[in-house]
This record gives C-alpha cells, sequence and structure tokens, in this order.
C-alpha cells in the first residue's frame, strides 16, 4: 500500500537533512542570538501553561493547610513570636550601629550605602535537567525584573535571573556549573571566586594559591566586584581545604548557606541607584504583615 511516507526523499535523507538544520539553527542563535527575541515570546506563551502546571501543587498545598492541626498551629505561631522577638531585639542594635556607621562614614567623606528596593517572588519550577541548576520564579519584565538581577533567600545569596518572561523568570542558581560570584573571607577580607560545581550543595574557590589564609568554618559573602551582586550578603560556608603541594593550587570547598534544594520564597534585589529608597520595602513588609 502507498502511504505518504513513501513519497519524497527516503528517511536516511531526511534526517540528514534534520540534523544539518538543526545545527545551523544552534550556531546562528549562539554565534549571532538571532532567537533572543523569539526565546522571550516563547517563555511569555508558555508561562500560562506553566501557571496551570502550578495549580495542582498549589491547590493540595492549601488543601494540607487547612487540615493542619489546631495545636500545631498553636506551636509554630510561639515559635514565630520568640524569633519575632529575638529579631527585634537584634534589629534595635542594628539601628545604632547603622546610624553610627553613617555618622563615620560623613566624617570622612565616605560616601553612604543608601537600601535599595526589594521584591517578594515565589518558586514555580524546578529544572529537572541533572546537569544544570536552575529555577523558575513568579516574576517577569511586568514586575520590573531584568537579566543578571541578584536573587537571594533567608540565608543567603541564590543566583541571578537568566532569561525574564512576561509573567515569570528563570534564575541561574549559584550552584550551576557556569556560575561564578566575586566573594570575600568575612574573617580577613581576603578575595575569592566562587564557582558553581553542578551539585546543590557545593562550591569551589578557583585558583586559591597554597600560601593563602583559608581555612575550614571561613564565611564568604558577596565582595560586591562586578556590580551583579550587591556587597556583604552571605554566599557560602567553606568545608574544606585541601593543600596539595603536588598541585599548583589548594582545593577549597564551600557549602552554600541559602537552602538551594529547599526554596519556596526568595527576594529580589535591585541596585541602589536604579531605584529610590522610600518604596524600598514595601512588598517584604506586606509579606510580613499578612
Amino acid at each position: 500500500m502507498d502511504t505518504i511516507f513513501t513519497r519524497g526523499p527516503s528517511l536516511n535523507n531526511r534526517l540528514t537533512l534534520a540534523i544539518v538544520l538543526s545545527v545551523l539553527l544552534i550556531i546562528v542563535d549562539h554565534k549571532l542570538e538571532g532567537f533572543k527575541s523569539t526565546r522571550v515570546y516563547l517563555n511569555s506563551l508558555m508561562s500560562p501553561l506553566q501557571y496551570l502546571a502550578n495549580l495542582p501543587g498549589l491547590m493540595l498545598n492549601e488543601s494540607a493547610q487547612r487540615l493542619t492541626s489546631r495545636e500545631q498551629l498553636l506551636s509554630e505561631n510561639q515559635k514565630l513570636n520568640n524569633q519575632l522577638l529575638l529579631m527585634s531585639e537584634k534589629l534595635q542594635q542594628f539601628e545604632v550601629i547603622q546610624k553610627e556607621n553613617d555618622q563615620l562614614r560623613e566624617l570622612l567623606e565616605a560616601p553612604l550605602r543608601v537600601a535599595s528596593r526589594k521584591m517578594v517572588a515565589e518558586l514555580m519550577a524546578v529544572d529537572e535537567n541533572p546537569y544544570s541548576q536552575q529555577v523558575v520564579i513568579n516574576k517577569g519584565a511586568i514586575d520590573g525584573v531584568y537579566l543578571s538581577q541578584p536573587v537571594i533567600d533567608d540565608e543567603g545569596v541564590v543566583g541571578q535571573v537568566m532569561e525574564v518572561g512576561t509573567t515569570n523568570s528563570r534564575v541561574l542558581l549559584i550552584a550551576d556549573v557556569t556560575h561564578a560570584i566575586p566573594v570575600r573571607s568575612l574573617r580577613n577580607d581576603i578575595r575569592f571566586i566562587a564557582t558553581g560545581s553542578g551539585s546543590i550543595n557545593e562550591l569551589y574557590l578557583e585558583h586559591v594559591p597554597h600560601s593563602v589564609d583559608i581555612k575550614a568554618g571561613d564565611t564568604l559573602v558577596s565582595s560586591g566586584l562586578g556590580r551583579v551582586f550587591p556587597e556583604g550578603y552571605p554566599v557560602a560556608l567553606v568545608t574544606e581545604v585541601i593543600r596539595d603541594e603536588s598541585r599548583p593550587f589548594a582545593r577549597v570547598i564551600a557549602k552554600p548557606l541559602a537552602k538551594l534544594d529547599r526554596l519556596r520564597h526568595l527576594l529580589l534585589l535591585w541596585q541602589p541607584e536604579e531605584d529610590g529608597v522610600e518604596s524600598n520595602n514595601e512588598e517584604v513588609e506586606e509579606l510580613t504583615d499578612a
């Protein structure tokens, strides 16, 4: 029987043609970025489907929360009240220290550090590719999100925005092998470059000489170099330092402080010069009040 599959070129020729066209499209996309705008449109087109795919999980979470026992809610409320009291005490000390710091900067004629705009985002999806550490959040271009925007959680730096759609965005985590962030040691201010290992719980410090003063337990914070991540946000904790004299550099392993495997609520940061100080914490305060 003559079918449509027996007409025209053979299957081998069709496969060869498809492979050639695919390679050409990959080269054009990589070298010329010819499909950058197309990807944005496709991402915006797929965002309703992502919201629909995320809807069953939201419904199950809502149902589970409604079934939570009264005793558990009372216990959690007591713990949160205790934490709020402790944080309020620390905030009072912080405000005094910040005021003294501003006065010292004025005396030294150093520029004052101004607050930046912040926005709370929620996790929508996690990339299932084992060789890629990426997540999707529910904020996009209509919310003012931009490429390379820093993202943190309540513990430390999470990553930066790599793709922006209309209503959602894709975030590259600091554990991804393609990600690097300038950091400094909180103990002695020595600067390093922390790169992702591909594992959710490991970072590597690149090109660390054997003579450098670094040890397990050192806290690494963002250095502010590169003008992507603001200075002073916690990044990782050094867990292991291996000094093998047969190798040109020491092998330094650190663990991200952000809970990359348990992300739920994230915080988007804006550069201080891009927004005023007056409306910097609107969404954060709304979430706290709720």
